[in-house]
């Protein structure tokens, strides 16, 4: 470790940095430099950072080289933004609790520093101070047993309902949710953790409820929070009613309890760490770890130490990357059980990426390819994204795919019974890329598989996508009870209004169903289908993923594709774990891995991946990819990243750059 104290700079002037100075002064691995401000005139600044540079302007701050790291004291609204900004000038940073909106934006943090090689923490200055060390050590010694229930709050009262106060705009992502509930939740999955041993535990379950003002933020609010352990927690939190803010931890044999532990039982400068434990006869013991230390000054040594050790993280019992994210997915649930969204997060206003800027050009790591009947160039990889269930969330991952050259997004009717078309619909027109944009669409699933339905559940698809067309479109199932020319009928129609401008076909079409409607449409003079999206994949589906599903993956598929140099656009095209960790001869504890690609042939085809990505310098994952989109037939492989990491580690495989002859010995052939 250096001996050379890490120089500090603060951005935002406002009383959490006050607290923050405080600890900067009282720590012993760091030193206060500059304060960034955008307005150099305000009063009070220099009794308020007495001794301290102020700088004019948050860029200003960032490209100071006297500078080693920034506190963020901004509103919440700005963290995610100069967390990144600050990431992107090679700074490290510690950002004022939340970390940022959501666990989305918490982990497109992580993901900045990680690739910058920096360090990143969220300033829960509790969970450095000793009183939190001890109470994980009463509970691991069972001074109280076996805990069973947590009992959390942090509460307090504005003097009136201020509309345009932090506390309470939406605009500046008010409530008590975000602004101290964080505290009461990070606490119980602290002592949830400590029961088990281990540096936190995430619920299995969260059910939240709030109080919300005509800012549509809530005024209080409590959640209820269920740990595999049985340990249950209750967790309120408010702006706008004073609570007792005192932790009680319910045990088989007693109870401990710690008032506003977030001070350590005092103020903002010093507490003594004060623990009572009450015994189940009602006697109750007093302990304090006796700190006299600024309970800021910890969290300022720790993170100084842990960047002159090189780290990019805090230690336990700090709020670990894993933690903060795992944190802020109890906040999100709690928020959206009580219908919150703020107004920086919605679609309207969230125009320019989570760095605050206009989106970059279509150009990246994802090179374009020509692809049969369709007009533009599309990427090689194309995007879908089911998982994400707000705009907020959502546009992150589009914004990262569209930037590194992606330009296919992938949606369906039924899809989060239509929300992936309303997202990329936002999208596309919060972006303005619309015309530069490849839109699959998929319609007419299972029951409601009939021609007459495609028009139908079309109209509506455009309607939630803010467009009149698709460029590619699929059924999203084949009905052999209705003759095929039926169906081509009614895609025709779509292609002469106009709705459809690309390619289109079936997904989950069987080989016989397609080589038919290509003959009714040559035997009318019919637009011919002449795209797929069946499942292909290094590995053979032996058993439909979902009722109905068809592979491609077979040899007789593979010749039919090459010999009709029909798209496929595959799903599911890494096999859903089976090239990672998750799968093994000796692992069958995963029920769909088990019964949709284990046997010999697949295994076999495994454990060349595995050999020939150690050769690469790649994973087996990677190799996966990499044989999808080295088919001798257009083949377009669907991916399906969560977030910016996985998005990422997909895009290695477009590093790989198989030989026929390599294609051939992973299949054994």
């Amino acid at each position: 470790m250096s001996d050379k104290k890490i120089r500090w700079g603060i951005i935002g002037p406002g009383d959490i940095a006050k607290a923050f100075r405080g600890g900067v002064l009282g720590s012993q691995h760091g030193e206060l430099t500059a304060i960034a401000t955008r307005n150099p005139d305000k009063p009070n600044l220099a009794t308020d950072f007495p001794d301290v540079r102020v700088v004019h302007g948050y860029d200003a701050l960032l490209a100071d080289p006297e500078i080693d790291a920034v506190y963020i004291a901004v509103p919440h609204t700005g963290h995610a933004e100069w967390a990144i900004k600050a990431a992107e000038a090679g700074k490290h940073v510690l950002v004022e609790k939340p970390l940022a909106l959501s666990s989305y934006e918490i982990d497109a943090v992580f993901h900045a520093h990680r690739q910058a090689g920096t360090f990143a923490a969220e300033a829960f200055m509790y969970r450095l101070h000793p009183q939190t060390a001890k109470i994980a050590e009463l509970i691991g010694s069972g001074a109280i047993g076996e805990v069973r229930m947590i009992q959390s709050s942090f509460g307090f009262q504005m003097p009136r309902f201020m509309p345009e106060h932090r506390l309470f705009s939406s605009e500046l992502a008010g409530g008590g949710i975000l602004d101290v509930g964080g505290y009461p939740v990070s606490m119980a999955r602290f002592i949830a953790g400590a029961a088990e041993g281990k540096p936190f535990a995430d619920p299995l379950k969260v059910s939240g409820t709030a109080s919300l003002n005509e800012q549509g933020t809530d005024n209080w609010a409590a959640a209820v929070l269920t740990f595999e352990s049985g340990i249950v927690a209750q967790v309120s939190c408010a702006v706008y009613v004073n609570l007792d803010n005192v932790l009680r931890i319910h045990g088989s044999e007693g109870r401990i309890e710690v008032p506003a532990f977030w001070f350590a039982g005092g103020d903002r400068t010093k507490g003594r760490g004060q623990i009572d434990i009450i015994s189940k006869d009602g006697s109750r013991e007093t302990i304090s770890v006796g700190e006299e230390r600024h309970v800021y000054s910890f969290e300022v040594d720790a993170a100084s130490q842990a960047i002159q050790d090189g780290r990019q993280e805090l230690a336990a019992p700090g709020m670990t990357w894993a933690d903060s994210i795992g944190n802020a997915r109890v906040l999100d649930k709690w928020r959206a059980d009580a219908g919150i969204e703020f107004e920086p997060e919605k679609s309207s206003r969230r125009t320019k990426t989570l760095a605050n800027r206009s989106l970059g050009i279509n150009q990246g790591v994802i090179p374009k390819r020509s692809i049969p009947d369709l007009p533009k160039q599309g990427s090689v990889v194309a995007l879908g994204f089911e998982d994400f269930r707000t705009f907020a969330s959502g546009a992150i991952l589009m914004d990262a795919f569209w930037e590194k050259g992606g330009n296919i997004f992938d949606t369906a009717y039924v899809y989060g019974a239509g929300y992936t078309e309303q997202l990329f619909g936002e999208w596309q027109r919060s972006r303005g890329v619309r015309e530069e944009a490849v839109l699959i669409g998929k319609g007419a699933h299972s029951p409601l598989c009939y021609p007459d339905v495609i028009s139908k559940q079309l109209t509506q698809s455009l309607d939630r996508l803010q467009t009149d067309y698709v460029d590619i479109y699929f059924m999203h199932r084949d009905n052999l009870d209705v003759p095929v020319g039926e169906f081509v009928d009614a895609m025709d129609a779509e292609v002469k209004k106009g709705r459809i401008r690309g390619p289109f076909g079936g997904s989950n079409w069987t080989r016989e169903r397609f080589d038919e409607a290509i003959a009714y449409a040559e035997r009318t003079g019919k637009i011919k289908p002449s795209a797929l999206s069946n499942n292909f994949a290094l590995a053979e589906m032996l058993d439909p993923i979902w009722p109905g599903c068809i592979t491609a993956s077979t040899p007789e598929w593979k010749q039919w594709l090459k010999q009709r140099q029909v798209t496929n656009f595959s799903w599911s095209s890494q096999a859903r774990g089976f090239f990672t960790d998750r799968a093994g001869r000796d692992k069958t504890d995963n029920e769909e891995l088990v019964r949709v690609w284990y046997n010999e042939q697949n295994f076999n085809r495994r454990d060349r991946a595995v050999e020939l990505a150690k050769q690469l310098g790649k994973s087996p994952i990677h190799l996966a990819l990499a044989y999808v989109l080295a088919q001798s037939f257009p083949s377009v492989p669907l991916i399906g990243p969560r977030t910016l990491q996985e998005l990422d580690d997909s895009l290695l495989a477009l590093e790989i750059q198989l030989t026929p002859e390599q294609v051939n010995w992973l299949e054994n052939a």
